[in-house]
């Protein structure tokens, strides 16, 4: 989700002005339990609107490594207002560069089926062509394979969209969606919020399963939330690999906002940015909120997957009609002592330190403002508790049409 559209790019940038000047009210730390284990490992930036191999450098929404290649691969959700919609590869070692930025390594542009570029929303001539909204971002090892993910466009045609590519960025496939994905105005409206649907994606630790998190309550299922209540539940949904099919799905609810808006009028939101695997029956769940004028802030926890009832035939979300997943709050960014928290949306697992601890890399959106930039972060993270992963080469088959 972009937080800065259309009317809303002045407050915000007003507002990120504020914060990043050090006027923002103070962040009170969520209640509840935290892992004290959990330790920043490193923090860098990269500004705003700085160029990266002749690209406008920003809007970066999705994160995930490579262990075999060392390199990290990032997405922008530029529509190719910028420049065409992109991906990056970097490579950063937290723990021997705390300080310093990642080095940007390669961009390759998103292609379309067709095989080009996705066009530009003043420039395309077909008024139907898609125009993306890039929101996450997964290497898929055992296929060599990216697969990224879009909340889509509606006021263009888009829909939400998830797709394999090449490390090229090369169209390989489209994974098609359950019908309910897609927004619905009549008889009734349902279906995903406008600039508030998929959001997160996460591989199970053997790369068959796909789980994908929608960032706040389709229509049907709940309110939006607000400063005093929690929003409605976010329908998180596994797909299998191979084959596209929705398997089961969980209902995750997330926080009220923290904290009211301090300008008088610009957005309040809070909703899920992010999912990763921890373990085989486990998700962290990143989420992430913004008041115009208090600025932004973000909260992770862990999600029992073995915990709430399976969601997918239910057409609406109702109380009592399902159990949510159980959370577990593990750390309140407002408690790391840094300067100021940043639209964080990406979040993927780096090469372990030597001490065993896994390390956990975040970076923020940084919306192609210039009040902002793109936060890097990296925490340390206790062991893994299983093997580590090792997605499946069994678990997708070769797309038709795509070159193996």
């Amino acid at each position: 989700m972009r937080l800065l559209r259309h009317s809303r790019a002045l407050v915000a940038t007003l507002a990120a002005a504020l914060v990043l000047g050090g006027c923002a009210a103070p962040r009170q730390p969520s209640a509840g339990n935290t892992d004290a284990r959990i330790r920043l490992l490193a923090q860098t930036h990269i500004a705003a609107g700085t160029e990266v191999l002749g690209t406008p450098w920003g809007g970066i929404s999705g994160i995930d490594y490579d262990p075999q290649s060392g390199q990290f691969w990032l997405i922008s959700d530029d529509r190719s207002a910028h420049a065409p919609a992109r991906i990056y590869t970097a490579r950063w070692s937290p723990a021997q560069q705390p300080t310093q930025p990642p080095h940007i390594t390669g961009v390759f542009t998103l292609l379309t089926e067709q095989g080009q570029p996705f066009p530009s929303p003043r420039q395309r001539a077909d008024s139907n062509a898609e125009v993306p909204d890039a929101e996450a971002i997964r290497w898929h090892a055992g296929r060599q394979r990216l697969w990224w993910a879009s909340e889509g466009d509606w006021a263009r045609g888009g829909i939400p969209r998830l797709r394999e590519a090449l490390p090229t960025g090369q169209w390989a496939r489209d994974i098609p969606l359950p019908p309910a994905f897609t927004p619905t105005l009549q008889p009734q409206r349902t279906g995903p919020r406008l600039n508030a649907s998929l959001e997160g994606l996460a591989f199970s630790d053997d790369g068959c399963t796909a789980w994908l998190a929608m960032e706040m309550a389709w229509v049907q299922d709940g309110p939006r939330p607000t400063v005093q209540t929690a929003g409605g539940p976010v329908r998180i949904t596994a797909l299998d690999v191979a084959t596209g099919q929705a398997q089961q799905q969980r209902a995750y609810t997330p926080d009220a906002v923290p904290r009211a808006r301090r300008l008088p009028w610009g957005p309040e939101v809070n909703g899920v940015s992010e999912i990763l695997a921890d373990g085989p029956h486990h998700l962290l769940v990143l989420e992430r909120d913004y008041s115009a004028g208090a600025g932004f802030g973000a909260r992770l926890y862990r999600a029992d997957l073995r915990s709430g009832s399976d969601t997918l035939g239910l057409p609406a979300l109702q109380p009592g009609n399902h159990t949510p997943l159980q959370k577990t709050l593990l750390l309140d960014f407002a408690t790391l002592g840094l300067a100021t928290v940043d639209n964080l949306e990406g979040m993927a697992w780096a090469a372990p330190l030597p001490s065993g601890e896994r390390v956990l890399v975040l970076v923020s959106d940084d919306n192609f403002n210039a009040a902002q930039s793109t936060q890097w972060l990296a925490l340390a993270y206790p062991p893994a508790e299983s093997a580590p992963p090792q997605h499946s080469t069994a678990c997708t088959p070769p797309s038709p049409g795509a070159p193996a």
